[in-house]
């Protein structure tokens, strides 16, 4: 029946919408992975999105401005339940009124009080430390340190009273101090910040409400499509292993370790085919096989020669071999199948095979002959031709007998397959008790065992990683394409030829 034309258009329509569809959640995805990463380094950063401002290096005042950077502290403050530090802003508000009045060409008198109040804050902020609170404790060391370093004194508290008092000010004029106190010092004061907690004892993070209605809504119903997409291709899967096909969505719907979707995003953008993975995922493969098969290998191989050895010293070999018996088996179609590969072997071998070796085996006998002949002590020597007219009567002969042998294997021969039975549970019988009798099971099990520890010492020793390195680069000659596809052909010789397009 001739498929309407309407239906396959229908279905190619499908299918562009969901790639469309797997594209635009590739790149929500992708957006809000750059949210989550932004979201945990926000209160680590949140000194140089408050500032903007990058400094190379930390121990010198080399600052480089990026005034181009908005300013999203007051927004995204909210979001982790940060507020600014009251008594920072007390002290910045009081040095605004100070510089307020100083500008205003106020005499010393009349700034007295407020320079006094500004040098009290200053101690206060000494001794309470409020950066301690955000764990900031280090900007705190930096205010001092160019304190002293202004002042020309040892102490923090000093070098504040003295930079404030009437005797600098009198030496210094209050724009080159002005500088000083806006540029090195209360834009530390200002990185101070309180974090409120929430009933937990943990701080505040309001994070994952707009993760929750944003994204992971978006997420869980992808997930539920991707659920009945399965299970329409897939009729017979249950709902539950269809959501385990989709384990690695896991983290975009955990409301903690928001790192992890870094997994989920990646596997994503690979399937929209935004992006192309599989260079890394090769590479990483290659790292990940070469230091893990030096240790797999060897735990693999000391497993295999272990329980080998174990075997081996079992004293249970003659009771085995006795249980090979056609009476002693478990099951008689064993038997059954060892029979008629006898009769298919027997006569390929012994009809066929054997008398098309005649030539090499007359050679061979005959060349055996006529070494035996000269090693025995006052032998004469035979002549050559003798030689091989003997060898080629016994290879005639032995020719002979394997073909009647093969033209009675060939024939259905109750009596037969009985003797044959017969002999092989002989054969089993005398091995088992051969075996049981001077010491030489035991001794044939102390053969093998040290033989395989030799084996053990020797030659797992001997693995290093270079070996593995070696192996894995000839790995990578026999599979890399080269230049004309002649590795990749050689790579995969069985490949069918591709087909031309219809």
């Amino acid at each position: 029946m001739v498929r309407p034309r309407w239906l396959s258009a229908q279905r190619v329509t499908a299918s562009r919408l969901w790639l469309h569809w797997d594209r635009a959640v590739a790149l929500w995805a992708a957006l809000n992975l750059v949210w989550v990463l932004f979201d945990i380094t926000y209160v680590p950063l949140r000194t140089f999105w408050l500032q903007r401002n990058l400094t190379p290096l930390p121990q010198m005042p080399l600052v480089v401005p990026l005034p181009l950077l908005p300013d999203i502290t007051p927004l995204y403050d909210p979001v982790k339940g940060i507020e600014p530090h009251r008594e920072t802003q007390q002290y910045l508000a009081a040095f605004q009124q100070l510089d307020a009045a100083l500008l205003a060409g106020e005499s010393a008198a009349s700034t007295a009080p407020l320079r006094r109040r500004q040098v009290e804050l200053t101690v206060e902020m000494i001794n309470e430390n409020p950066f301690a609170a955000s764990g900031n404790s280090g900007t705190l060391e930096k205010i001092k340190n160019r304190l002293r370093q202004q002042a020309g004194l040892d102490s923090a508290k000093a070098s504040a009273d003295r930079l404030l008092s009437d005797a600098w000010l009198g030496r210094h004029s209050w724009q080159q101090e002005r500088r000083f106190w806006r540029q090195q010092v209360l834009p530390l004061v200002s990185t101070s910040y309180w974090r409120s907690i929430d009933e937990n004892g943990r701080p505040t993070d309001h994070f994952w409400r707009t993760d929750l209605l944003l994204f992971q809504s978006v997420f869980a119903l992808d997930i539920l499509l991707r659920m009945v997409r399965l299970r329409r291709r897939f009729p017979g899967l249950s709902w539950r292993d269809a959501l385990l096909r989709r384990w690695i969505d896991l983290p975009l719907l955990l409301p903690f370790w928001c790192w992890l979707r870094v997994v989920p995003v990646v596997e994503r953008l690979s399937q929209a085919r935004l992006i192309n993975i599989e260079p890394l995922r090769a590479a990483v493969s290659r790292a990940v096989v070469s230091l893990l098969a030096l240790e797999l290998f060897e735990v693999l191989a000391l497993q295999l020669v272990d329980g080998t050895q174990s075997l081996i010293r079992s004293p249970q070999w003659p009771r085995w071999i006795r249980s090979l018996r056609s009476h002693q088996s478990v099951s008689t179609s064993d038997d059954q199948q060892l029979l008629e590969l006898v009769k298919l072997w027997g006569p390929l071998l012994l009809g066929e095979v054997t008398p098309r070796l005649a030539p090499e085996l007359q050679s061979l006998l005959g060349h055996a002959l006529q070494q035996s002949l000269r090693e025995v002590p006052g032998g004469v020597a035979v002549p050559e031709l003798l030689s091989r007219q003997v060898a080629g009567g016994m290879v005639d002969s032995l020719v002979d007998l394997a073909r009647g042998t093969a033209q009675r294997l060939a024939q259905s021969d109750e009596r037969q397959v009985e003797l044959l039975q017969r002999f092989g549970d002989r054969f089993w019988e005398e091995l088992a008790a051969g075996l049981e009798q001077g010491g030489t099971l035991q001794r044939s099990q102390q053969l093998l065992v040290t033989l395989l520890q030799q084996l053990k010492l020797n030659y797992l020793a001997q693995m290093n990683r270079a070996g593995i390195d070696a192996l894995m680069e000839e790995l990578d000659e026999l599979t890399a394409p080269t230049e004309n596809g002649a590795g990749a052909e050689m790579a995969s010789p069985l490949t069918p030829p591709a087909t031309p397009p219809a």
